[in-house]
């Protein structure tokens, strides 16, 4: 209501934001309708139509409606889900039951043809009826068995009575030997008559030899890339052969496809990778799966350690998978990377210049680094990003009090029958779906694995709505007055600091996931360390300020995990690639020594000094002073530094992620040493994670791998699989990719949340 003193300058105004509300409502309306219609949506929008109604003293809107286009009624837009249940699925509708065609109505039936035996017979007669038809009244389950073969009941019979031209059924039926299940029998009888007297074309297309041979090398490619999504026993499926015969394809077996055809496989891809190894002058090992318990990544390997080479060209090709069985001690680890690495090298070790693994960094890797001068072995980021949440729920208080008050609140509502219901009941009511909290199991330990827990604290937030209906419901009242633990969640459920801290928690979490989640798809080389872990103190700080949160012991956690990852590497990497050069006021590019500490900077004279031989040593530093004061050509470094944007996610990348080595290999070869060290050092992988094998596979594995047979087929398998997974650079699995198709399901709704957040009441 306006006040004695408002303006119509001010009513004008407040009608135009209100009318640019409904507008903006509106259009996400038809956006949502739009996707709908595509195929990217909920059904009901094909029937319901958003539309503005105008205020009739000024044409502006003032309300968006719906309008059902199959009998023009108009409804309110609050809840089109809600309307669709009301008027199109509950029949309010007088047009909707007509405007879909049932099922039933386009069911194929088999018509069997008219008898043309008309001749009275007598009464009396018992002799059975010539016909085949069988009057489908006659007997009431013929449709039963019928349908049981893929055959329909044949139609009922009418013969003309007496001259008025009316028609009955006939009540003579024919009498079969074999009584009911003749009828299934007499169809298909029918059928083939039928079949004779036209044949029809086979039902495939004649394909040529090499057509079918083609075709059977791609589906194979299929089968074999799938690794473990699509069974054996699957080839030979009924319908799957029904499938390759109507498309002209002969049938195929489990055998074939065990046996020679997945050696001819094998080999190709095998002979295609060594080639492609043998090319480089020199590579990185990468070993991922020896750390199988992992926060929210796991993916069912525990007992497959693959081995990738990662090559200076940016490609990685699979080298091999093994089975331990289980945790593997340090020691019997070690010899697993190097007989890896002779294995592939042979007696010129010196090609491995590194390893990079998920496990193993205090120990194995370092001992092998210490035997062999030129090696440069790295911990995995995506694992220290892991650890981190760890670190948190271990050392920050925080996390515990959260978990704790999370628990318990967590319990009691899924225990306690009566609040139970309570709480499904307000589900529904907000939220159109019921569900319990999500509990971390008994023998889980919270501190180590904190993937439960997280689980835990989505489940509370998403739910805090309905958690305060709960608590201020009569119901819930009348239990607070006998149970104190009624009391104490309520109390909880009621205090803004618990959800303050819950979603701080939270928030952190969210945070560092996401980082971990965005490393696992870029794979940062080795030179983006330093920048990674800056942006995440970065990130940090915002949080602390953000939820008020002492400073110094959440920047204590993080650099204590940034000490145990670092390594020297890290800064080598990170002042010899010229991706990293900085322009200073005279206009020349230089290497950002002043993002160094003075630790940072003795590391990276003493690494560089390592993986040369003594000879070249003091050159070496020489050629770091002289990169340190000349830096690169401007030209090429603005080359090097040139970023597109993504098609795919739209963020800002390396044009060229090769031009950093290219460049020391050709207009900065006169740096000779130095140059060396930088080629082996900029092109090295930050993480070990590579190819994925699917759960499925990973279960058959356990089932079989017991088999000498069946263990070397799984062999054959991952690697043909990872090898034409790595060549299109596709490092997800299938069924990350079927929970990203089902999580679109939520597209629409996420789109109508927006819609409707900021709308005002109608």
């Amino acid at each position: 209501m306006a006040t004695p003193n408002s303006t119509p300058i001010d009513s004008s105004s407040a009608d135009e934001a209100a009318a640019k509300a409904m507008h903006k409502r509106y259009e996400g309306l038809v956006t949502v309708r739009t996707k709908a219609i595509k195929g990217k949506g909920a059904w009901y929008w094909a029937h319901l139509e958003p539309i503005l109604v105008p205020n009739p003293d000024t044409g502006l809107p003032k309300a968006v409606k719906l309008k059902c286009s199959l009998c023009e009624a108009v409804f309110s837009a609050s809840n089109p889900s809600r309307t669709a249940s009301e008027h199109l699925k509950r029949g309010t509708c007088p047009n909707f039951s007509s405007a879909l065609r049932p099922i039933s109505t386009v069911s194929p039936s088999l018509a069997l043809p008219p008898s043309h035996n008309h001749r009275k017979r007598s009464a009396h007669m018992g002799a059975p009826s010539s016909s085949y038809h069988v009057s489908s009244l006659a007997m009431v389950d013929s449709p039963r068995f019928c349908g049981e073969l893929g055959y329909s009941s044949p139609p009922p019979v009418q013969n003309p009575v007496g001259s008025g031209g009316e028609k009955v059924l006939s009540h003579h039926q024919l009498v079969l030997s074999g009584g009911k299940e003749d009828l299934g029998a007499l169809a298909m009888l029918e059928d083939s008559v039928k079949r004779l007297k036209s044949p029809k074309a086979s039902p495939g297309p004649e394909l040529s030899k090499e057509q079918i041979n083609s075709a059977l090398e791609l589906l194979a490619d299929w089968f074999y890339e799938s690794c473990g999504s699509v069974s054996f026993s699957s080839l030979e499926h009924p319908k799957f052969q029904a499938f390759l015969n109507q498309v002209g394809l002969p049938s195929v077996s489990r055998r074939e496809f065990s046996g020679a055809r997945l050696d001819t496989k094998f080999d190709e891809a095998k002979i295609e990778s060594e080639a492609r190894i043998r090319d480089a002058m020199f590579f990185q090992v990468a070993s991922d799966g020896w750390n199988s318990k992992n926060f929210g990544f796991s993916s069912g390997e525990e007992n497959l350690v693959k081995f990738t080479v990662n090559l200076p060209n940016g490609t990685s090709v699979f080298q091999k998978a093994v089975f331990t069985g289980g945790s593997v001690p340090s020691k019997h680890a070690e010899e697993i990377l190097w007989e890896t690495i002779t294995g592939i090298c042979g007696n010129v070790v010196q090609r491995c210049v590194g390893i990079v693994a998920d496990k193993y960094k205090a120990k194995a890797l370092r001992n092998l680094e210490i035997q062999n001068h030129w090696m440069v072995n790295l911990s995995c980021q995506l694992q220290g990003f892991i650890s981190l949440i760890k670190d948190f729920s271990k050392e920050l208080p925080l996390f515990s009090i959260v978990t704790e008050k999370c628990l318990k609140l967590a319990n009691f509502i899924n225990i306690k029958s009566q609040v139970r219901h309570s709480f499904h009941k307000f589900q529904l009511q907000e939220l159109d779906h019921v569900g319990l909290l999500r509990v971390p199991p008994s023998k889980c330990d919270n501190m180590k694995n904190f993937v439960h827990v997280y689980a835990m604290l989505e489940d509370i937030m998403s739910n805090a709505q309905v958690l305060q209906l709960v608590v201020m419901d009569e119901s819930y009242k009348v239990i607070c007055v006998e149970d104190p633990a009624a009391r104490e969640v309520a109390d909880m459920i009621q205090d803004v600091r618990f959800w303050n801290e819950l979603d701080a928690v939270h928030s952190l979490v969210k945070l560092i996931r996401e980082m971990a989640q965005e490393i696992e798809v870029e794979r940062p080389l080795v030179g983006q360390c330093l920048p990674l872990w800056e942006e995440l103190r970065t990130k940090v700080r915002e949080w602390c300020v953000k939820f008020n949160i002492d400073e110094e012991p959440v920047e204590k956690i993080v650099e204590k995990r940034f000490r145990k990852n670092y390594h020297p590497a890290w800064s080598a990497a990170f002042i010899l690639d010229p991706f990293y050069l900085m322009k200073d006021t005279s206009g020349k590019y230089l290497p950002p020594f002043k993002c160094l500490t003075h630790e940072q900077e003795k590391d990276v004279d003493k690494l560089i000094t390592r993986l040369v031989t003594r000879e070249e040593a003091h050159i070496a530093l020489m050629e770091l002073m002289k990169w340190r004061s000349e830096g690169l050509d401007p030209l090429y470094a603005q080359a090097v530094q040139v970023k597109q944007q993504d098609p795919v996610t739209g963020k800002m990348k390396i044009a060229n992620p090769q031009s950093s080595r290219l460049v020391w290999e050709t207009c900065l070869k006169d740096f000779k040493s130095l140059g060396k060290v930088a080629v082996r050092l900029i092109f090295l992988h930050a993480t070990a994670c590579g190819f994925k094998c699917n759960w499925s596979f990973m279960r058959w594995i356990c089932v079989h791998g017991h088999s000498r047979v069946g263990l070397d087929r799984a062999q054959k398998m991952i690697f043909i699989a990872a090898h034409a997974k790595l060549e299109r650079r596709d490092f997800s699995s299938e069924e990350e990719k079927d929970a990203e198709l089902f999580a679109m399901a939520n597209g629409e709704n996420d789109m109508l949340n927006e819609v409707f957040a900021d709308a005002p009441s109608v």
